[in-house]
């Protein structure tokens, strides 16, 4: 009779704790892990992961399927990327609490920051829930493929609790924050993982309104963080524009050091911004030091913007001679753009309008580069369009109307916008590799016409622990950030790291065979609605508490994945 239910054998073991791999094996029994090193007892089933890397599974904090996670069983495409836990309810935004006239606003508010189709929404929220515990419940209810944990958003508190004065950024009276404060603890004794706020202009409703959270003020700020100090649970995470650095970064400190609970903050490099995040992530260590938990979300590589004929955005968006053919099927418009007259108005249409912020967005040349597949998210800045056009003697839009058109329109192009502000990833990697981040800023669910960033995990490995000309990382620094780092963030000690008695979320990787396709559209949201996804190659199991999930990136059907409801 075997001793255990799942053997994995001869793999090469990075384990989450930064120590060096080994070849060993990995037994699992009733959902943890029973051995690890050389197991003499047999398997119910056994795994030769000879030649492949075993890991943990990986931990994803930064996500937004608040929405999908109500209606959808697969947490795709993250589980697509070895992520065997996701958390959501980032940014201050979310569902939960909502009082019934409410739902409009919560809608609005998921549309504009996340950019998630409000039909979709209006057709999948059952709102089947008042309260946040209510909220918790009914994502309890569901069984799915991965593990789902969630915080409770700023901006639907704020709603919740203060109604109109709250969406037109009021200051928040004292027993406003009394009940904000009551509201928060109840969420996390409920189970929530933590409290989000989001402080940054580019959040705005899909009517272009603020976010309600954007000038919340420092006593309410801490008022709630102190609620979750004085329960003893949940974790903080913020997002910022950091236009006032020094006040934005004394506010942070002080809602983590009154609360004595860890803050996360989104952190990338921007082109106003510049170096500051070296100013921010040393502040976070200083703090840290003295034994305030402060740690930077950082992306794996340049937050940008897909553009193509089926994507949200394209620099022919706003041409007049375009949008009159822009509901047609995607085949017939790329059929009907190959006439040259229509072409040439269409581009003459394109014309920078230099009053349009939007407009002037997408036609900033020197920053448009074909993303290929498989996909290059560190183009040399000489394969740009603007690049490209002055080398052949043409103008940019001419070149990219050409471009647009490949693959029968499905082409998409890419647009680095934050951290690229070297036009290199060097940047990234010296924020990767400061002791004070943890990855995060995936942002899966979200953006699903724009960006297509929760394959950050797939591109942490590939690139940076193997295909980078220079400056790559080990991979065993990658996995423990990974993996332990941002599962410690969020308070989950109980995975993250492969030992004995952990959970059994684990991952075997042909790391040689590891290969990240360019993302595709889907129109499999409620109502028809569109989202990119992403696949990857080289993904050869993926497990949740044991059970196998994905095999050779298929899914197998099984849903293991639970609620988390708080630290463990």
């Amino acid at each position: 009779m075997a001793e255990h239910e799942l053997v994995i054998r001869n793999g090469t073991v990075v384990d989450g704790t930064g120590a060096e791999r080994a070849i060993g094996d990995v037994a699992v029994s009733g959902g943890v892990i029973t051995e690890v090193g050389s197991v003499s007892g047999s398997g119910t089933r056994e795994i030769d992961a000879e030649g492949h890397l075993v890991t943990p599974g990986f931990v994803d904090i930064h996500t937004h399927y608040d929405g999908q996670a109500t209606w959808d069983s697969a947490l795709a495409p993250s589980s697509w990327h070895g992520v065997t836990t996701v958390v959501m309810g980032n940014c201050g935004v979310g569902f939960a609490p909502v009082h019934e006239h409410n739902r409009e606003r919560l809608i609005q508010l998921m549309e504009g920051v996340e950019d998630i189709p409000g039909t979709a929404l209006h057709e999948g929220l059952s709102w089947n829930w008042s309260s946040f515990p209510e909220y918790l419940d009914e994502l309890e209810r569901r069984p799915r493929d991965i593990d789902l944990g969630t915080q409770l958003p700023h901006g639907a508190l704020r709603l919740h609790v203060m109604g109109e004065r709250g969406a037109t950024q009021e200051p928040a009276t004292s027993d406003d924050i009394a009940e904000m404060a009551r509201l928060a603890r109840e969420a996390v004794e409920a189970g929530a993982l933590g409290f989000s706020t989001s402080r940054t202009l580019n959040h705005r409703t899909s009517l272009g309104e603020p976010t309600p959270t954007l000038r919340a003020e420092a006593d309410e700020l801490v008022g709630i963080a102190s609620a979750l100090g004085e329960a003893n649970k949940g974790v903080l995470q913020a997002v910022t524009d950091f236009i006032d650095r020094d006040a934005e970064l004394d506010l942070f400190e002080r809602m983590a050091s009154e609360s004595g609970r860890p803050i996360s903050v989104s952190i990338a490099q921007g082109a106003k911004t510049g170096d500051d995040w070296r100013v921010e992530l040393a502040r976070f260590a200083e703090a840290s030091a003295r034994g305030v938990q402060m740690r930077g979300q950082v992306g794996a590589r340049a937050v940008g913007l897909m553009l193509g004929l089926e994507a949200t955005l394209h620099p022919f968006m706003f041409s007049e001679p375009y949008q009159a053919i822009a509901d047609r099927p995607l085949a017939e418009r790329v059929a009907v753009m190959r006439d040259p007259e229509l072409r040439r108005k269409i581009i003459e249409g394109a014309r920078v309008d230099d009053t349009s912020l939007g407009s002037r967005a997408i036609h900033r040349y020197r920053f448009i580069f074909q993303l290929g597949d498989p996909p290059n998210y560190e183009p040399d800045p000489s394969t740009s369009v603007e690049a490209i056009a002055r080398r052949e003697g043409r103008e940019p839009l001419d070149l990219l109307y050409d471009w647009m058109l490949e693959n029968d329109g499905h082409a998409l192009l890419y647009q680095p916008i934050l951290n690229w502000f070297g036009e290199n990833l060097d940047a990234v990697g010296e924020m990767l590799r400061h002791p004070a981040t943890v990855p995060g800023l995936s942002d899966g669910g979200a953006h699903v016409g724009t960006i297509c960033d929760v394959s950050f995990p797939t591109t942490l490995l590939q690139w940076w622990g193997r295909d980078r000309p220079t400056g790559r990382i080990p991979v065993e620094t990658l996995i423990a950030k990974q993996c332990r780092m941002t599962a410690e963030t969020v308070g989950l000690t109980d995975r993250g790291v492969i030992g004995v008695g952990r959970r059994a979320d684990l991952n075997v990787i042909d790391f040689d065979g590891l290969q990240l396709h360019a993302p595709e559209m889907a129109y499999d949201l409620p109502a028809g609605g569109k989202r990119m996804l992403q696949r990857a190659d080289g993904y050869r199991h993926t497990f949740v508490a044991g059970v196998e999930i994905m095999a050779d990136g298929e899914s197998t059907g099984a849903t293991p994945g639970r609620l988390v409801r708080g630290a463990r």
